[in-house]
């Protein structure tokens, strides 16, 4: 009836999602707009592998959210179904040594899990190159979020053995892609002589998306995850806008699905602007929830021991995780440096009088939102 109030309700059983999975970070788009170039180069490199070569190693920068990980993903399944080639991504935030990633690559090849204890590297490494031989397969492993490797020193160790795969075993045949959002890292040049050596990649750069390309791609998400009508032009505007500020399409992607959410907490069928910008306050911080759930146990310790000493002296801070960890200075030291590589605090060396230099550490986030987003 028109006029009926509940017209722009929905009931019990409706939704504004169409598919609630075109949302999500790891969701591969059918069509995979302003990434053309990228994406030639990186087949370009892929392309002896089709025909049974070792492909060219390849080193795959960008800023966060510029469609590196799901350009990898996109080949990697086109590879899958068209021909022969192994391909396995490593997600190095959670496999950050050598033995993780190889015991990834193992399940990749074997499709079960290496034991957890009792197998050495030699003899795992060992297994991988044989059924490479035995079946005359070509292997490609993504290395992606390689700047963890380098934040825990195994980087030219893990690289290393990959790319000297053929030495060991005759006839193993292995490429490596190696994805890194840290613009500040040098993947060569910090990595071992050894490794440099043997390590010729080519470079494919993903710069940010500017803010016309971002309307663009969150139309296009917005038109397959949300029903007809739904989220208007001016809301769109004001997604797109927020996103292009963060630099991040991935926050786009979430304050999507958020103010989706936001709107269906209210029964309403439309996203309003005030959807858009409450669901604005917890996308914002998706690279800050993302990086916390990579850190270890003692990481998160000396994250939770600065939120809550927020602005006190480094030897209270330092204080404080030694009586929480009982861990010494060195690696209390080599935490603060990871810290501050991830981009979650910031650090600077200042002259204190009596003391000399002293380093003084600040988180580069609000204490709230960290400490609500570890208690998560």
């Amino acid at each position: 009836m028109a006029g009926d109030p509940e017209d722009g309700m929905l009931s019990w059983d409706e939704s504004v999602f169409r598919d609630e999975h075109v949302f999500e970070i790891d969701y591969v788009p059918e069509t995979f707009r302003h990434r053309e170039s990228q994406l030639e180069s990186l087949k370009y490199a892929l392309r002896p592998a089709a025909r049974g070569s070792r492909p060219l190693n390849t080193v795959v920068r960008g800023p966060p959210g510029t469609g590196k990980t799901t350009s990898v993903q996109k080949l990697f399944s086109e590879l899958r179904a068209q021909t022969d080639v192994r391909t396995v991504r490593v997600n190095c935030q959670v496999d950050s040594t050598r033995y993780a990633v190889f015991s990834r690559v193992f399940e990749g090849i074997f499709d079960y899990e290496p034991p957890s204890s009792g197998i050495s590297f030699k003899k795992l490494f060992g297994q991988i190159a044989d059924r490479l031989v035995e079946d005359d397969e070509v292997l490609v492993v993504a290395l992606d979020d390689v700047n963890y490797l380098f934040y825990e020193n195994e980087a030219s160790d893990a690289l290393y053995s990959l790319l000297r795969a053929h030495e060991a075993h005759a006839g193993a045949k292995v490429g490596v892609i190696c994805v890194s959002s840290d613009l500040s890292l040098s993947v060569i040049e910090e990595l071992d002589s050894r490794v440099q050596s043997v390590f010729r990649p080519e470079e494919v750069y993903f710069p940010k998306y500017d803010v016309d390309e971002v309307v663009d791609i969150l139309r296009e998400r917005a038109k397959r995850g949300f029903h007809d009508g739904v989220l208007g032009a001016t809301e769109l505007d004001t997604v797109a806008e927020l996103t292009a500020e963060s630099g991040d399409l991935r926050v786009g992607i979430d304050l999507l699905r958020r103010a989706g959410l936001n709107a269906e907490m209210r029964a309403s069928r439309t996203i309003s602007i005030e959807d858009v910008e409450e669901a604005y306050d917890k996308s914002k911080y998706v690279h800050l929830s993302r990086s916390l759930r990579g850190l270890s146990d003692s990481e998160t310790a000396l994250v939770e021991v600065l939120a809550e000493h927020d602005g006190e002296q480094a030897g209270s801070v330092y204080e404080a995780f030694h009586d929480r960890t009982d861990l010494g200075y060195t690696r209390y030291s080599e935490i603060v440096n990871k810290l501050d590589q991830l981009g979650l605090v910031e650090t600077e060396y200042a002259e204190v009088e009596g003391r000399g230099r002293s380093r003084s550490i600040s988180l580069t986030y609000d204490p709230e939102p960290v400490l609500e987003r570890i208690e998560e």
